[in-house]
C-alpha cells in the first residue's frame, strides 16, 4: 500500500469513529471533529420508483394520493398508478437547452399555462411539426425528439394525452411491467437541471436508489397530508413531495397550478393538511397575508422550509404567527437527492431556527478547509462535503463538471460554507462564491441577512458584494420592506451600528420590491449584484 493510500485509509478509519445515531435527535456530544456519519437502525431500501409506488398501491389502494384543489381533481393511489405526470416549466431557450442536453425523446405538456404558450414554443423549436406524422417529429434543433403529447387539445403533428391513454391495452401494461423488472435501482431515473444561477444549468443525474431512499428517510419524520406549493420540477417537490407520497403513502395536496399564497392558506384549511412545504420566500408571503388570522390552520402541526437559506427570525415568526410548532429547516442540494441534514420537529426553537438539523441516516458529512482539504475543528467554518447513497451519479453528459464536483473518494463538494457542533447539528454560513472580501476581511452575507430580518420593518433582505476601487468589495443590502412601511438608509445603518461589528455594516442600502429569481424561485445573487452595481453607478468593466 502506498503512503498516500495508507494515509487515506487511516483518515477514513478515524472518521468512522465519529458517527452519530440518528433514529432520534442526538442527545450525546460524540463528535470530536467536523465529521459525522449517520448510523441508523433502518436499512437502505433496494427498490425502484415503480416498485415503491406499486407496494404503496397494494397497501393503500383507496387512500387519497393527490388532490389538485383548483381543478377539483382527486385521485386514490390505485387511480394514480394509471396516470402519467409531467410538469414542464421552461421558456424557449431553457427548454431547448434541457431537451437537447438530455436527449429527450418525448415531451408531455399542456398547450399553454398562464402567459406561456408551450405548443407555440415546441412549434418554434420544431419547424414544420404540423406536417409531421404524430410520433415521428424531426427537428435539427432537437435531434432526439420524436413525440409531443399535449394534455388538453389536439393539434397537427402532436398526440393528445387522452388518445394515448385510450390506446393503451392490457398487452401494453404487460410490456411495461416486463420492462420494469429489468430496471436496476442504480439506473438513472431523473435528470434534474440545477437552477443555473451562474452559467448554464447542469443536469444532476439521480438514480432510483438516490431518490427512493432519500424520500424514505425524510418521510420518517411524521406527516401524512402535505400541502405542496413547491414545483414538481424541483427536487423539493419531486422527491420530498412526490416520492414521499409514493414511498410512505402520504397524501399530496396541490393548492394551485402556479404559486399563490392565499391558495396555500385556503388549501391548508379546506383539506385539513397536517404538513406544509415551502421556500423561505413562500413562507414570507404567507405569514404576511393581511387576512391570515381568518384561516383555520389548527390541523397543521409541522412543515419543512428549504430551497434557500432561511433566516432564524422568519422561522420563529412562522412558528409563532401561523402556529406551526413542528416547522423545521432542512438542508440539501439537488446533487444530494436532495436532503442531507434535517432537525426533528421536537427540537428546540433555537435548533430549528438557527441550524439545518443533524446528519441524515446513512449519510457522511465533513467540513474542510477549502485550501488544504483538511477537516476543521468543531465550530470552525469551512466547505461542507457529503458522501453516501444520496450523491448523484454525476452531471448528465458532462464528465468535466462531474470531476470538479465529486472527488475520487466519492465526496461531493457542496460549495456551501458551514459549521458543525459535537451533536452533528449544522449551520450554513453562506456560499463560497457569495462570500464578500472587503479589504481582506471575509464577510458572510447570510449572517448580515439574518440580522437584518430582526428589524421590525424588514420583510426580506439579501446582501451582495459590489465592486469598490479601494476595498475590493463593499457590502450592499437589498431590502424589501413590510407592506405599508417606510424606512431610510440611515435608519438601517443606525440599527446595524447598535448590534453588529462595524465592518459588517452595509456601505449601501437599496430598497427593492422584488428580487431576480430562477425558474425554481431561488434568488439570483449574481444578477442582483449586477442590478445593484448598475443602480449605484458602479457598473464598470473589471
Amino acid at each position: 500500500m502506498s503512503n498516500s493510500a495508507l494515509k487515506r485509509f487511516l483518515e477514513s478509519r478515524k472518521e468512522c469513529e465519529d458517527g452519530i445515531h440518528v433514529d432520534s435527535s442526538p442527545i450525546t456530544s460524540t463528535l470530536t471533529t467536523s465529521y459525522a456519519h449517520g448510523t441508523s437502525s433502518s436499512s437502505l431500501l433496494n427498490a425502484t420508483v415503480g416498485e415503491s409506488l406499486l407496494r404503496t398501491v397494494e397497501r393503500w389502494p383507496d387512500r387519497e394520493a393527490v388532490i389538485f384543489v383548483k381543478d377539483r381533481v382527486r385521485k386514490t393511489f390505485a387511480q394514480l398508478q394509471q396516470d402519467v405526470s409531467v410538469n414542464p416549466a421552461y421558456k424557449v431557450q431553457e427548454a431547448e437547452f434541457a431537451l437537447r442536453k438530455s436527449g429527450c425523446k418525448a415531451v408531455v405538456c399542456p398547450s399553454q399555462f398562464n402567459t406561456q404558450d408551450y405548443s407555440g414554443m415546441l412549434t418554434q423549436l420544431c419547424p414544420g411539426i404540423e406536417a409531421s406524422a404524430p410520433g415521428d417529429v424531426r427537428s435539427g434543433r432537437l435531434p432526439d425528439l420524436r413525440c409531443v403529447i399535449l394534455l388538453d387539445r389536439r393539434q397537427p403533428g402532436m398526440l393528445c394525452f387522452e388518445d394515448v391513454m385510450q390506446a393503451g391495452s392490457s398487452q401494453h401494461m404487460e410490456q411495461l411491467q416486463d420492462l420494469q423488472k429489468k430496471i436496476s435501482t442504480d439506473d438513472p431515473i431523473n435528470i434534474q437541471f440545477t437552477s443555473g444561477t451562474t452559467g448554464t444549468p447542469k443536469g444532476a443525474t439521480l438514480s432510483h436508489h438516490n431518490i427512493v431512499n432519500n424520500a424514505y428517510f425524510v418521510g420518517k419524520r411524521p406527516f401524512n397530508r402535505i400541502c405542496l406549493p413547491v414545483p414538481l420540477y424541483h427536487c423539493f417537490g419531486s422527491v420530498g413531495g412526490g416520492m414521499c407520497m409514493a414511498v410512505h403513502g402520504v397524501t399530496a395536496v396541490f393548492p394551485s397550478a402556479g404559486y399563490n399564497g392565499k391558495a396555500n392558506l385556503a388549501a391548508l384549511e379546506s383539506e385539513r393538511c397536517t404538513f406544509l412545504y415551502g421556500t423561505p420566500t413562500m413562507f414570507v408571503d404567507m405569514v404576511n397575508q393581511p387576512d391570515l388570522a381568518k384561516y383555520d390552520l389548527s390541523s397543521v402541526h409541522g412543515g419543512i422550509m428549504g430551497g434557500s437559506p432561511a433566516p432564524p427570525e422568519l422561522v420563529k415568526k412562522v412558528i409563532s404567527v401561523m402556529g406551526i410548532k413542528g416547522l423545521i429547516v432542512a438542508y440539501g442540494t439537488t446533487e444530494n437527492s436532495p436532503v442531507t441534514f434535517c432537525p426533528s420537529p421536537k427540537d428546540s426553537v433555537e435548533r430549528k431556527s438557527e441550524t439545518v438539523g443533524y446528519i441524515m441516516d446513512h449519510v457522511e458529512a465533513k467540513i474542510v478547509d477549502p485550501t488544504s482539504g483538511q477537516v476543521v475543528p468543531l465550530g470552525a467554518t469551512g466547505e461542507l462535503m457529503t458522501r453516501g447513497y444520496c450523491v448523484m451519479l454525476g452531471y448528465w453528459d458532462d464528465e468535466a463538471k462531474t470531476r470538479e464536483s465529486i472527488t475520487r473518494s466519492g465526496w461531493y463538494k457542496t460549495g456551501d460554507l458551514a459549521t458543525m457542533d459535537a451533536y452533528s447539528y449544522c449551520r450554513i454560513e453562506g456560499r463560497i462564491k457569495d462570500m464578500i472580501i472587503r479589504g481582506g476581511e471575509n464577510i458572510y452575507p447570510a449572517e448580515i441577512e439574518q440580522f437584518l430580518h430582526t428589524h421590525p420593518k424588514v420583510k426580506e433582505a439579501q446582501v451582495v458584494g459590489v465592486q469598490d476601487a479601494r476595498m475590493g468589495e463593499e457590502i450592499c443590502a437589498c431590502i424589501r420592506l413590510s407592506d405599508g412601511e417606510e424606512c431610510t438608509e440611515e435608519e438601517i445603518k443606525a440599527y446595524c451600528k447598535e448590534h453588529i461589528s462595524h465592518f459588517k455594516i452595509p456601505r449601501y442600502v437599496l430598497f427593492v420590491t422584488s428580487y431576480p429569481l430562477t425558474a425554481t424561485a431561488k434568488i439570483q445573487k449574481d444578477k442582483l449584484r449586477e442590478e445593484a452595481e448598475q443602480q449605484l453607478g458602479l457598473k464598470n468593466d473589471k
